[in-house]
C-alpha cells in the first residue's frame, strides 16, 4: 500500500481553479429575471418604501404628540405650582405691611 502523498502547490491551484470554475459555471446557470419581473420587484419595492415612509410619519406624529402633552402638563404643573406659592414680598413691602399693622394698632388704642 501506498503511502500518503501531500498535494504539491500545482495540485492545490489546479483544484482551486476547478472549484472556482465551477461555483462561476452554477452562477452562470441562474436564470437572469425578465424584464416584467424586474418591474414587479420595483413595484414591491416602492409599496414597501411607502408603507415603511407611513410608518415612520404616523411614529413621527405620535411622538410629536406626546411630546406636546409632556410640555402641556409640564407647563400646567409650572401654573400650579405659582398658584400654590404666591410670590415673595420684597423688604420694602415686608416693611409697609408691618407699618400698616402698627398703625391699625395705634388706631384701635
Amino acid at each position: 500500500m501506498k503511502g500518503y502523498k501531500a498535494p504539491s502547490f500545482q495540485d492545490r491551484a489546479a483544484a482551486s481553479s476547478q472549484a472556482k470554475d465551477k461555483a462561476l459555471a452554477k452562477l452562470k446557470a441562474v436564470p437572469q429575471p425578465t424584464e416584467a419581473e424586474l418591474a414587479e420587484r420595483a413595484a414591491r419595492r416602492a409599496e414597501r418604501e411607502a408603507q415603511a415612509e407611513a410608518k415612520a410619519a404616523k411614529a413621527r406624529a405620535m411622538r410629536e404628540e406626546k411630546q406636546r402633552l409632556a410640555e402641556e402638563k409640564k407647563a400646567e404643573a409650572i401654573r400650579a405650582k405659582a398658584a400654590a406659592n404666591p410670590p415673595k414680598r420684597t423688604d420694602a413691602e415686608q416693611k409697609a405691611a408691618r407699618d400698616a399693622r402698627y398703625a391699625a394698632r395705634k388706631n384701635r388704642k
